[in-house]
Parts: C-alpha cells; sequence; structure tokens
C-alpha cells in the first residue's frame, strides 16, 4: 500500500522521571520516597525528581538549594550518567521492534511512526499498551505515550497522563484540542516567547489565528509561521531514524565567564558557521538545533529546537540558536557555549521527498553563498574571507 495513503499514527514515548526511577530500580529502599538527581552540592541543579518529590514542587532545572528548601528530606544523589545510557538502550531497541522508524531525541524520550502497523498490532492503543508491557518487564520500569496524527500533538497527549499512562489525540479532535492548549504549554515556545505573545492577547493556541501573520512575524521571527500552523493542527515534519553520525557540534570555553549579548552572538556565529560547514562537507542534513550552555557554576543546560526543515545552512543554524539563547536565563555568566545539530539525514534522501511543485528548502540562497564561501577557504584557507559581524 502506498505509504502516503495510510492515516499517519505518531507516538511519543517519554519515560517517567527516568533519572530517579532508575536510582529507586537499583536501590529498592527509594521507592515510594523523594529521590532528586543532580548531587548534593548547593551549586547544581536539579537533573530529575522522582513523582514523590514533585509533590513537594521539586522540579528539573532548579537549583539544588532551592530543591533541599522545598525537601528538605529528600535523598539527593549523583548523576550516573552511564548506567541511565544502559538502561535506555534497552529501552530503545524494545521501540524498534515495533517500527523501523524510531527517533531517539534524548537519553529518555522517543518519536516512533506506526502508520499502518495496525495490520501487525491491532489499533495504536494496543500496540502502545504491548510496548509498555514490555518496557516494564525488561526493565521494571514505566513511560506515559501521546498517540496522534502528528509530532506535535503527540508530544502534547504524552505529557496530559503523567506517569505510566497514554492519551489518544484523534484526528477529529485535533482542532478542539489545538483551540484550547495553554501557549505556554507548546513546544518551542519559552518563557519570553509566551510574554510576547501574550501582549497580543493571545493566551491559547487557538488565538494565534486571529492575529495576522505579519504581526506573528514582527513578534517572534519565523517560528510564527510554525506556530500558525500549530493552530490549525498542522505539523508535517517527519519521524527521522538517526543517521550513523548522530550528532555534529561545535563548543568553546570562553576566555572569562560571561552574559554579554554581543561576546555570545559571535561566538555562536562562528559554531554555526563551523557545523554548517561540516554539513555541507558530508552532505547532511541537520532537523533539529541544540544550544548547549555550562553557566559559572558548572551548571550545564540545553536547549532544543526541531526545524520545520532539515538544514545545512550556517544562517539557519544561527538564527535559531540565537533564538534558543535569547529565550535563555542568562542572569548567570557563561564559562561555555556550543551548538549541536542531530536528527541528520543524507541530503540524497532529501531530495528525494521534494516533488515536483515545491517551493526551494529554506535558506537555499544563503547556502548557495555559503557553498562558494565553502570553496573559497577550502582554497585559499579560513582567513581568506569572513563575515562582516567577525571582523
Amino acid at each position: 500500500m502506498d505509504r502516503d495513503a495510510v492515516e499517519r499514527v505518531i507516538l511519543h514515548v517519554d519515560m517517567d522521571a527516568f533519572y530517579a526511577s532508575v536510582e529507586q530500580l537499583d536501590t529498592p529502599e527509594f521507592k515510594g520516597k523523594p529521590v532528586i538527581v543532580g548531587g548534593s552540592s548547593n551549586r547544581g541543579v536539579v537533573s530529575a525528581a522522582s513523582y514523590e518529590a514533585r509533590k513537594f514542587g521539586v522540579r528539573s532545572a532548579m537549583p539544588i538549594f532551592e530543591a533541599k528548601r522545598r525537601c528538605p528530606n529528600g535523598i539527593f544523589l549523583p548523576v550516573r550518567m552511564s548506567r541511565y545510557k544502559a538502561v535506555s538502550l534497552e529501552v530503545m531497541a524494545i521501540l524498534e521492534k515495533f517500527s523501523p522508524v524510531v527517533e531517539q531525541i534524548s537519553i529518555d524520550e522517543a518519536y516512533m511512526d506506526i502508520s499502518g502497523a495496525d495490520r501487525l498490532y491491532g489499533s495504536p492503543k494496543a500496540l502502545a499498551l504491548r510496548m509498555k508491557d514490555e518496557i516494564k518487564g525488561k526493565t521494571a520500569l514505566t513511560c506515559s505515550i501521546g498517540i496522534a496524527p502528528n509530532r506535535f500533538l503527540a508530544k502534547i497527549a504524552s505529557d496530559r497522563n503523567k506517569p505510566d499512562g497514554i492519551t489518544i489525540i484523534e484526528p477529529k479532535d485535533v482542532q478542539a484540542v489545538v483551540e484550547a492548549l495553554p501557549i505556554q504549554e507548546v513546544p518551542g515556545v519559552g518563557s519570553k516567547t509566551a510574554q510576547h505573545l501574550k501582549r497580543l492577547g493571545i493566551s491559547r493556541l487557538g488565538d494565534i489565528k486571529t492575529v495576522p501573520e505579519t504581526t506573528l512575524s514582527k513578534t517572534i521571527g519565523k517560528f510564527g509561521s510554525r506556530l500558525l500552523d500549530f493552530s490549525r493542527g498542522i505539523d508535517e515534519s517527519p519521524v527521522v531514524p538517526y543517521t550513523e553520525a548522530k550528532s555534529i557540534s561545535s563548543e568553546e570555553t570562553l576566555e572569562a565567564d560571561t552574559h554579554d549579548m554581543v561576546t555570545l552572538r559571535k561566538v555562536l556565529l562562528v559554531q554555526a558557521e563551523a557545523v554548517g560547514r561540516r554539513l555541507r562537507r558530508k552532505h547532511l542534513l541537520g532537523g533539529t538545533v541544540t544550544l548547549k550552555l555550562k553557566r559559572s557554576d558548572f551548571t550545564l543546560v540545553t536547549r532544543s529546537m526541531t526545524l520545520d526543515e532539515p538544514t545545512d545552512c550556517s544562517n539557519t543554524l544561527y538564527e535559531w540558536s540565537l533564538r534558543l539563547l535569547e529565550e535563555s536565563d542568562l542572569s548567570m555568566r557563561l564559562r561555555l557555549i556550543g551548538i549541536g545539530v542531530s536528527r541528520l539525514l543524507p541530503l540524497r534522501e532529501a531530495a528525494k521527498q521534494l516533488s515536483l511543485f515545491e517551493k526551494p528548502r529554506k535558506g537555499k540562497y544563503w547556502n548557495d553563498v555559503e557553498k562558494a564561501v565553502d570553496t573559497i577557504k577550502e582554497k585559499f584557507g579560513d582567513e581568506a574571507i569572513k563575515r562582516g559581524g567577525l571582523l
């Protein structure tokens, strides 16, 4: 059967309080107790909190000192990344048994395209229940699963019924869901963007359609058109399994801790150029941009954005990473900044997906310029040409 004729069904699988749940699994006396992963130093931040700890208001990215204030009897543990990665590999192997189209987006969550899988496993809910049973049987851990016609709504659904839940958004219910969705719950909408939108009278996703697209673009840039699609229940971004190279990144420890935006913009631009050049050299496109920040107290913060279309354009990477930076809390100085690109897709595969009447890829004209710059640098050296903003 033609895949395009099959009704699209996307799953978002999210392990419940993953780090904390692994710690409770490995130390049974921790079960039912408030476990907070992130270290015991007051200078750190919470990486994960068990549901028992969340009842005290403890959440991810909260400073440890604040978590201790809210939950003085909590069990504070250091991060054991090698152990979490080992369990994650077990989980992802189970997901891949049910579909070849699995996109792992972090250590504890993934998207799956199960379009047409009903012929093998029955309804999407039946598949999700079977998958949850296998994960629990293999790892003794629970997960929450969202099922929807696209990625954006699947992510929304998985957050609706935690822990250990399944939420389905049927095609007939899509418009009602997006109309009522609080704007701050939309993936990619940070606190600053939410503030800008609320000044336009937008408190729910459905309100987006009441604002002219030109106004949205002036207020929040290119993300405005993506939000407009979301408000119509549209998200055509595919689930893309990782290629052999899972990511390409560039990061730099700064000469001095800073939160000066002029300095940080320049560093980002250099890094975006480096990452874009490596993508073009390897004939790859990246679908997700990740900004990595290490604060002066050595706490690590990452923020990611999935693009409408995968890209190898340095200018596009810079624009989106800058937007992520502007959404970040820079009250504390940074000692390191970096850009990473994941969801890599071979350029030849992207070319196969183009239709006769599609518009050129976003950033195409910048991309042509960048390819010319690549050629000059390869022939005459990296210093032969550079952007004016870096002089």
